[in-house]
């Protein structure tokens, strides 16, 4: 994934972010951190990276003042559809594997993230 990114100059984490903003729309900066699973300072460092390269911007939350919603800019929007398109990954990666063992793994994973989260105060 970083290397299909970096000719791009842009970061998984930051991928991650315009992903979300171009499939769900302008988002509250607090709902980032939970829909992406981030702290909120590391989500703070990465948005803000996309701001200085001009992807994203921050504005005010017509409902509270103090929120920031975060949207993609125009050139946020060109970048985007000048992407790689990354399921290339998921096809190297998975293709031709048995749908059975991939469900199984998936499941093996889900539960030991929830019996982890307690431990990281996640849950």
């Amino acid at each position: 994934m970083e290397a299909m990114l970096r000719p791009h100059d842009l970061g998984a984490a930051q991928w991650y972010v315009l992903h979300h903003l171009v499939r769900c729309g302008p988002t509250p900066q607090r709902d980032l951190v939970a829909a992406l699973e981030v702290e909120r300072a590391t989500l703070s460092g990465i948005v803000a990276a996309l701001v200085r390269k001009g992807l994203v911007e921050q504005v005010p939350d017509r409902h509270d003042q103090r929120q920031k919603l975060v949207r993609t800019t125009e050139a946020g929007r060109r970048l985007w559809d000048e992407l790689p398109d990354l399921a290339a990954i998921h096809t190297v990666a998975f293709g031709g594997m048995d749908p059975a063992a991939l469900t199984a793994a998936v499941e093996v994973l889900r539960a030991a993230t929830e019996r982890l989260e307690p431990l990281t105060g996640r849950s």
